[in-house]
């Protein structure tokens, strides 16, 4: 019997993707459950499983645009594993010589045909070969197409720009407060709660869900002549991969402590370098993060997630001279960004937001005394 793979139900609003690589070759042999390619929608990468065990076939390149409900691989079921018996037998009952001279090499081969997954990202692999356009470029050039996700990330940013008055206003903020409870507290936090470790960004996730319930505005978009109020904090993590910028959301934030932000926002970080993401995680968020100081940036503007009205910009910490008390002293500053659109909202809101935001940070019990 032959068995149709199909292009997935991929959200209510995505119609089409493109085959970005094939995990398994046409003629193999694959187990039900194998993921046998990689799909990329406007999105979202993900991972197309085989519904049944048999011989592969497939005829699509890398490359190609596909249709939700177009049959993309075929599977013959009849077919019988490639791996006869004996060879079964020698790879469950490896000989003592085997593994002294080949260690491990049977439990390897195993998972010969499985994707490779380095340091929990599988696109730490070499880039699949993209089809040719067609066009030769002149001498030390090369020309590829722009992935489904790229060509998104540059339409919606555009978009932004050209629908939105984007300002930005800035702040700086010491450090001081929070690294040293960090120091203090950090062992005993993350002994407690397991998988969570202490670090700065829900830190700073909680300022800005403090800072938003004095500034509701930042929390609002605008939606023809109306402005749209939200309830809760929908709070967007801008992470960075090797096939683009993405940004899940965490949801109603304002309900979510330290320790569930950092679980959330380590495990938000792991899946989308590794393309795990649902479609839903990265919809319905009213405010960003993010965090250009993990790649060394002193100072950005940043550019909307439209509709959204506000983003906010964290940079490196750096130690520099600050005067206290007619002192200068070395402290550990960060320099903090805010973009907004200036058709909502006012420049005293934006400004009297990162001062909220300062004060927050810079006497972090405030957030535990919610004052």
């Amino acid at each position: 019997m032959t068995v149709e793979i199909k292009v997935p139900v991929l959200g209510e609003s995505l119609k089409q993707a493109t085959v970005m690589r094939w995990l398994k070759q046409s003629g193999q042999y694959v187990q039900a459950g194998d993921a046998v390619l990689e799909l990329e929608t406007d999105k979202v990468t993900l991972d197309v499983p085989a519904p049944a065990a048999g011989t592969l076939t497939h005829e699509l390149a890398e490359g190609t645009d596909v249709e939700v409900g177009q049959v993309i691989a075929l599977i013959d079921e009849q077919a019988a594993p490639p791996v006869s018996e004996a060879v079964e037998e020698q790879q469950e009952k490896p000989s003592a010589e085997q593994n002294v001279t080949d260690h491990g090499s049977s439990a390897s081969s195993d998972h010969e045909d499985a994707p490779v997954v380095n340091g929990g990202t599988a696109f730490s692999q070499s880039a699949p070969e993209l089809p040719d356009d067609g066009h030769e470029g002149t001498a030390g050039e090369r020309r590829v197409p722009m992935s489904r996700l790229r060509q998104t990330i540059a339409r919606n940013l555009k978009a932004a720009q050209n629908s939105a008055a984007i300002l930005t206003t800035f702040n700086e903020i010491d450090m001081s407060a929070v690294k040293a409870l960090r120091s203090q507290y950090r062992d005993l936090f993350e002994k407690k709660h397991e998988g969570a470790r202490l670090g700065f960004m829900s830190f700073f996730a909680r300022a800005v869900v403090g800072a938003l319930k004095d500034f509701p505005v930042l929390n609002a978009r605008i939606e023809g002549n109306e402005i749209v109020y939200q309830d809760h904090v929908n709070l967007g993590i801008a992470v960075g991969t090797e096939r683009g910028l993405v940004v899940p959301v965490l949801r109603k934030a304002e309900t979510l402590g330290f320790a569930e932000l950092e679980r959330r926002i380590a495990d938000y970080g792991r899946r989308a370098r590794k393309g795990g993401l649902a479609l839903k995680e990265l919809e319905g968020g009213s405010f960003t993060i993010t965090n250009g100081g993990i790649f060394g940036s002193l100072l950005s503007t940043p550019i909307l997630n439209a509709p959204q009205s506000g983003v906010l910009g964290m940079h490196a910490i750096q130690d520099r001279p600050v005067a206290r008390d007619g002192q200068v002293v070395i402290r550990p500053m960060m320099y903090v960004a805010l973009s907004y659109d200036h058709r909502l909202v006012d420049g005293r809101e934006a400004v009297s937001f990162l001062v909220r935001l300062k004060e927050l940070i810079e006497d972090p019990r405030r957030l535990l005394l919610d004052i």
